[in-house]
């Protein structure tokens, strides 16, 4: 009688489930028993996007993302009203969606796409970071350098009689 996809959470993203083959979100206000409805939408992923700024909004910059990635590009909302939220929720969303659009209209923004779908982590060099290119290499030949080696011990193993001299000397 039901369908099989009413009320089904989204197995990889917070705060969205399936709700008549259409995606919703939601979320609760933190301390009270209140939510605040994000809107339907037309795919999970918008929906992921309007629960992140819902939940940076409530939560602040520690709270578990779908995207982390795309923080610097959601609408901040203009309160911490449930209007307010709702309105810049929408406005993630449907950046979102023209971002998917554009990049199945034009193939060169596919990685755009991508990165949305797979939740895309961006590769940092940190060699070229560093200014240090043979990084990896340098750290490698120093696992190869020989242990500096020791003067004999003298004959009485007594700490008394090592003349100052231990493994920390050198």
């Amino acid at each position: 009688m039901a369908s099989t996809s009413f009320n089904k959470k989204h197995p990889m993203y917070k705060g969205v489930r399936c709700r008549s083959n259409k995606w919703v979100s939601e979320i609760r206000e933190p301390r009270k028993s209140t939510r605040i409805w994000l809107g339907t939408y037309p795919t999970p992923e918008m929906a992921a996007a309007a629960y992140d700024v819902a939940v940076l909004a409530l939560k602040g910059g520690d709270a578990a993302l779908n995207f982390p990635n795309f923080v610097s590009t959601y609408p901040v909302p203009a309160s911490s009203s449930s209007a307010d939220i709702r309105n810049a929720a929408a406005a993630a969303a449907a950046s979102l969606k023209k971002a998917e659009h554009e990049s199945s209209e034009n193939p060169i923004n596919n990685n755009r796409q991508s990165s949305v779908n797979n939740d895309y982590v961006e590769f940092i060099d940190e060699e070229a970071l560093l200014n240090m290119p043979n990084l990896l290499v340098d750290m490698a030949e120093g696992m190869m350098v020989s242990p500096p080696r020791m003067n004999s011990p003298p004959s009485d193993d007594s700490p008394a009689n090592s003349d100052g001299e231990s493994l920390w000397s050198y």
